[in-house]
């Protein structure tokens, strides 16, 4: 019997024709599949979809924060062998989803994988990464100097990352992350220290203490990506916040784990790939 897969969505104050596709198109994907939607609006948002007999649909009140809002909704329809996480801003199609799960459960390492993620005009976005340092993040929000941010930016964001390969790599995003259920319980789902920003990089980081965290670039989901703290002052400081969390846990100028993790995947773009690797000949 074929793998089985729930999922979950968290929404704030967004647009029905942003979220609905998003909800069908995982409905569409799996006719067992279930998918629990957390509402963190301050309003109870409305969709026809909410009454679908596969979706929960569960308006929090309050804005939980995001890695909050999914335990919430995982702990409402958990009972896959996968869960995907679901952003309400991206565009997929059932085919993408079925591959994805079908290379995850062909190999019981892995414990989180994610797919090419590209913006609407069909460009790679960067969501593979290096584990962060205090550095990186520091250069890139708040250091100006445009040669060293390209510099810095091309290691960091993995842009040697090979596009014919499955390949581990330490920091995946959450916008479109596929996990195995039993693994993402075990290790009691997000940190909900974290209310926005660092969720996922600190989640995957947990996941690959065990597991794999696997790149799978054979499938295309498209995610607008808005990039909020960029632009709001408030979001901004949520995501300095959840920084100087991240690394008051895991270390600042000295993390072994970390440097040895990023050492691996910089050493693992220069060699040939391994066959155990390669997903499709």
């Amino acid at each position: 019997m074929s793998a089985t897969i729930t999922a979950s969505m968290v929404l704030y104050h967004n647009r029905p024709e942003c979220f609905g596709p998003a909800i069908q198109s995982f409905l569409d994907c799996d006719p067992r599949g279930r998918i629990a939607i957390v509402d963190n609006s301050a309003q109870s948002l409305v969709h026809d979809l909410f009454h679908h007999d596969r979706v929960t649909y569960v308006f929090a009140g309050r804005n939980l924060g995001f890695g909050s809002g999914h335990n919430l909704a995982f702990g409402k329809v958990a009972r896959g062998d996968f869960h995907l996480l679901l952003n309400p801003d991206v565009k997929f199609s059932a085919a993408a989803v079925q591959d994805l799960l079908a290379f995850a459960a062909s190999d019981s390492g892995i414990g989180a994988v994610m797919p090419r993620i590209c913006f609407p005009n069909g460009s790679l976005q960067r969501l593979c990464k290096l584990l962060p340092t205090p550095f990186d993040l520091l250069l890139r929000r708040f250091i100006p100097v445009s040669f060293l941010q390209e510099i810095r930016r091309g290691t960091y964001e993995l842009h040697a990352l090979p596009q014919d390969r499955v390949i581990d790599v330490p920091s995946l995003s959450g916008c479109f992350l596929l996990l195995r259920t039993a693994l993402f319980k075990e290790l009691g789902g997000f940190d909900e220290r974290y209310f926005m920003y660092m969720e996922d990089v600190g989640l995957v980081r947990r996941i690959g203490a065990r597991a794999r965290t696997g790149y799978y670039p054979f499938v295309t989901v498209e995610h607008a990506y808005t990039k909020g703290s960029y632009q709001n002052k408030r979001l901004l400081g949520y995501h300095v916040l959840s920084a100087l969390k991240y690394f008051s846990k895991w270390g600042w100028c000295f993390d072994a784990d970390r440097t040895e993790r990023n050492a691996k995947v910089l050493r693992a773009l220069v060699r040939s790939p391994d066959p155990s690797e390669v997903a499709r000949t």
